[in-house]
């Protein structure tokens, strides 16, 4: 059996939160004026970083904050359904943030996204922890906490925990 690749730090736990935090903010400044954002979150791990941004908002700001989790089958995300964890006409005219924790070919928030429009929001705008500028989807993120140069054999892994941290592997 081969061994386990070795996993470089990229960010420690208190990077990971400044990057959340920053994040936060960023999204407070951005969408201050609205009623109210619905973070949508990619499950699982974007699910994880969608409740930590959403915490950090409502410590921060008055913005009224919803949040639903978003399931799809990444490997087959034509062949199974997009699940969401409430109606998605409940979406209809709402400000709605994809949440997902890295962005390599854009794949899945292309799927996620596409799934969102198909009903009419008043703006839908992308959030990802990790950036890795792999783009085989025409798809970016508009809010990105740390973008990072890797090779295609490169994978970086989230941990969200009780200590958070991101890896290169």
């Amino acid at each position: 059996m081969a061994e386990a690749a070795e996993k470089t730090l990229v960010l420690d736990h208190q990077q990971v939160q400044r990057k959340l935090e920053r994040i936060a903010h960023q999204l407070h400044e951005q969408f201050f004026q609205e009623e109210g954002i619905v973070l949508v979150g990619v499950a699982p791990r974007g699910a994880k970083v969608a409740d930590r941004l959403a915490r950090i908002l409502e410590a921060i700001s008055d913005l009224a904050v919803e949040r639903v989790d978003l399931k799809l089958d990444k490997d087959r995300p034509l062949e199974e359904p997009v699940v969401l964890s409430v109606e998605l006409d409940t979406l209809k005219g709402r400000t709605v943030l994809l949440v997902d924790d890295v962005l390599m070919s854009g794949r899945t928030l292309m799927y996620a996204a596409a799934h969102l429009v198909s009903v009419p929001l008043k703006q839908l705008t992308t959030v990802v922890l990790v950036d890795r500028r792999h783009r085989t989807f025409p798809i970016r993120a508009d809010i990105v906490g740390l973008t990072l140069s890797t090779t295609l054999r490169e994978h970086i892994s989230v941990e969200l925990g009780r200590r958070d941290a991101v890896y290169l592997a």
